[in-house]
């Protein structure tokens, strides 16, 4: 036998070692597969799909448009209003669905005190959605 060891006894004992070559045959037959038959699986069928349009129906909220002078004076829309009508517009424009956005656009000199009444009177209006307009040709 070709796997003898030195000891001189006859006994024969099954030899604890794995044999890898079939392993490997079958390894590389599959790479060899693999090989082969990669090229062939990035061929696409082309396939002429319908085309459909559609829209999300969306419903934009309008936008209410606050002017504020330096003077104190209130703008709804470019529509010269007094503090009553102002609160009476916003709780109208408060029951719409969808709920406006409104859009408060004041003068440079305007006194904080009156933006400040304004956002007010819209917040307890229930007027959530409050933005600021500024002009950036103007900044400092």
């Amino acid at each position: 036998m070709a796997f003898g060891g030195f000891s001189k006894s006859n006994e024969s004992a099954p030899i604890p070692e794995i044999n890898i070559v079939p392993l490997i045959d079958v390894m590389l037959v599959l790479l060899v597969i693999f090989i082969v038959t990669s090229p062939l699986l990035t061929h696409s069928v082309k396939i002429e799909l319908p085309k459909a349009s559609s829209t999300p129906n969306l419903t934009k909220p309008d936008n209410i448009q606050l002017g504020i002078k330096a003077d104190g004076s209130t703008y709804w829309n470019g529509e010269n209003v007094d503090n009553a009508a102002l609160v009476a517009r916003m709780a109208v424009a408060a029951k719409l669905d969808p709920l406006p956005e409104v859009h408060i656009r004041a003068e440079r000199t305007t006194e904080y005190q009156k933006v400040a009444e304004v956002m007010s009177a819209a917040a307890e209006a229930g007027l959530t959605k409050i933005g600021f307009v500024t002009d950036p040709s103007n900044a400092l």
